[in-house]
């Protein structure tokens, strides 16, 4: 979990295919802790091609059947089939703006929300930001996007800066 704070959460992300990871990670995360999907990356890297968004949305039944039956990732039935969902949707949104990352950053102009929390403040479950983020997502045919999910994974691609004043990872 320090390895992952210190040299990739809050840190602005652009590349596509690790928008898209983080964004099935998180989708994973929902109802258990983030350690343990986060033990569980390279077993989900291996099960899903390497997050290959392109791959994933052709899956079929089979390979459904197949991660179901893979104990190294979460084996939620909708969590799964979500996977194919998401990729699909991905694409699309690729299509319509060239890129993820192009639709991603429009919703903060470019800039990382950044917020300085001192130690112990609670950070909040989900905020405007996130509710209208969420909301867009799920008319474009995600799942696993409500908006708490959605909050963090903005806080994990760097959209929004959650770092504590002081934190040894704020660059």
């Amino acid at each position: 979990m320090i390895a992952y704070h210190d040299t990739e959460w809050g840190r602005p992300a652009h590349d596509d295919g690790y928008l898209f990871e983080l964004l099935l990670l998180e989708g994973a995360q929902a109802g258990l802790s983030w350690s343990t999907v986060l033990n569980k990356r390279e077993n989900y890297r291996r099960a899903l091609d390497g997050f290959d968004y392109t791959r994933i949305a052709r899956y079929g039944q089979a390979k459904l059947d197949e991660l179901r039956a893979d104990a190294g990732i979460v084996r939620n039935r909708l969590k799964i089939e979500s996977t194919v969902r998401n990729a699909k949707a991905f694409l699309a949104v690729r299509e319509e703006f060239g890129t993820f990352d192009a639709y991603l950053w429009q919703w903060v102009d470019g800039v990382p929300v950044v917020h300085r929390r001192r130690a112990g403040e609670p950070l909040p479950a989900s905020t405007e930001l996130s509710d209208r983020l969420s909301k867009d997502l799920k008319r474009r045919g995600f799942t696993f996007v409500g908006t708490t999910i959605v909050y963090a994974y903005l806080q994990a691609v760097g959209v929004v800066d959650d770092h504590v004043e002081g934190c040894v990872a704020i660059a």
